[in-house]
């Protein structure tokens, strides 16, 4: 079950919310609980187990931190408790990846396990480690209500792709939260607003990159328009899901953490990754980055961590060789950055910085979104010209202007000159009557414009559940 789906707005979400207020505040959590595994269970039927399994391995571990704290104990719990986080991931995600490396490079025959990838499972498994990690750096309360913890690893709005959240942030909520009018029609407002990037921008830009991807009439700029459209429908997909599970958090009383800050319009690359999935980042800096030294150190160290730290980032998103050299691009345009660029960077107007982090940008999606190194080379090639294509065609055109107002809208819509504008408007007193009388105007409007779509469609996955 995904969000931006029939059965979710219209049948079990207007179930679960009616009895979620229903019941006394001390079920609520029960509620929650039963409703999250309901919706995990109805797409991953096999995999539940899995996720029950990683529940109740990270409250005994965080009971067994909590036990043996400040004893030698304490470290072997936490040893113990990351191995077992990272062996589940690392089994259903990586063993296949192995194994046919190993099999190319020795020439071997060791048949694929063949398994499939449980949903969500590399967001709730940095969630569990970090709660983990966190009890033993004694910054998080050991819970000691097992239905409270699963509460808080299995919450569906954020369950299967992200933003990743700490168990500091919900803590208190988790015993105790609040919930108002003004939360609710802040987090429908929040949660309609990224289901209509979903659905009206990421669908039709997702659409457009299959139309490309199966023309023979492929152009130099061809290639260009998928991978532009791939840079835009990555951000409105995954933006999208963040500002869903951020609403529907808000409605239920808790605080996500946002997670997208208009990337595209920095200035480098180092601020488009403050600004891009911020929640995986900041975990990476907290969890990796920071106790191998981050910038403490000299320089030949400073590079082996954001080395080490990319690597990994590249390989979370998936057990391919593109993920990884994706990751380690941005390691090098890190680095190159910092030693090298940043004072010229500076020095540039506005506008050329704009354009070398979208260039690079674009260059490094093209790589991320290929199936293989062979794919990424070859749309590569054609971008730069150096495929057997010619610079347009006649497809090219038609299609070019079939989607340049689609392309335009999302264009403004990835930056913040639509909220600017809003802003504006409500400054006076004027405005913000105006804007808060057609609030639910506009809420209405968007969900009937998003119901057609999803009636008329057929294109309509995240592409974060790939991760």
């Amino acid at each position: 079950m995904v969000f931006s789906s029939i059965s979710f707005l219209y049948y079990f979400l207007p179930v679960f919310l009616g009895l979620y207020f229903i019941v006394p505040k001390k079920f609520k959590n029960c509620v929650l609980l039963l409703a999250s595994l309901v919706f995990y269970f109805y797409g991953e039927r096999i995999y539940c187990l899995v996720m029950l399994l990683s529940i109740v391995s990270g409250y005994m571990h965080g009971l067994w931190i909590d036990k043996k704290r400040n004893t030698p104990y304490g470290r072997l719990a936490l040893i113990s408790s990351i191995v077992s986080s990272v062996g589940v991931l690392f089994f259903f995600k990586y063993t296949d990846f192995f194994i046919e490396n190993i099999n190319y490079i020795f020439s071997g025959r060791i048949s694929p396990l063949k398994i499939a990838l449980p949903i969500g499972i590399s967001f709730y498994t940095f969630q569990i480690m970090s709660y983990t990690i966190d009890v033993y750096r004694n910054k998080a309360g050991v819970q000691k209500n097992i239905f409270n913890f699963a509460t808080y690893v299995a919450l569906f709005p954020q369950l299967i792709a992200g933003p990743i959240v700490r168990y500091t942030t919900v803590e208190k909520e988790l015993e105790c939260r609040t919930h108002t009018l003004e939360k609710t029609a802040h987090g429908i407002w929040r949660f309609v607003i990224g289901l209509s990037k979903k659905v009206i921008f990421a669908n039709a830009l997702g659409e457009l990159c299959k139309i490309i991807s199966r023309s023979k009439e492929q152009s130099v700029l061809f290639y260009w328009m998928t991978a532009f459209a791939f840079v835009l429908q990555v951000y409105y997909d995954f933006s999208g899901y963040s500002d869903m599970a951020i609403g529907l958090g808000k409605i239920f009383g808790f605080h996500f953490p946002e997670n997208f800050n208009y990337p595209y319009i920095s200035k480098s690359i180092a601020e488009f990754w403050r600004r891009w999935h911020i929640s995986l980042g900041t975990w990476f800096r907290d969890y990796v980055y920071i106790p191998m030294g981050g910038n403490r150190v000299g320089v030949a160290k400073w590079i082996r961590n954001i080395v080490v730290v990319w690597f990994l980032t590249g390989f979370w998103h998936g057990a391919q060789w593109n993920f990884i050299l994706w990751g380690l691009l941005f390691a090098l345009l890190l680095v190159i950055e910092r030693l090298f660029l940043k004072k010229i960077l500076e020095k540039l107007p506005a506008l050329i910085r704009h354009v070398y982090v979208l260039f690079c940008i674009i260059i490094s999606f093209t790589l991320f979104n290929a199936d293989s190194l062979g794919e990424a080379a070859k749309n590569l090639s054609g971008m730069f010209g150096f495929l057997d294509v010619a610079l347009s065609n006649r497809e090219t055109v038609y299609y070019a202007r079939s989607y340049a107002l689609l392309f335009l809208f999302a264009m403004i819509g990835a930056t913040p000159i639509p909220v600017k504008i809003i802003n504006k408007i409500a400054a006076g007193k004027r405005g913000k009557s105006f804007i808060n009388l057609n609030k639910p105007v506009v809420i209405v409007l968007l969900l009937l414009v998003v119901t057609g779509y999803l009636i008329d469609g057929s294109f309509n996955p995240f592409l974060y559940f790939r991760f």
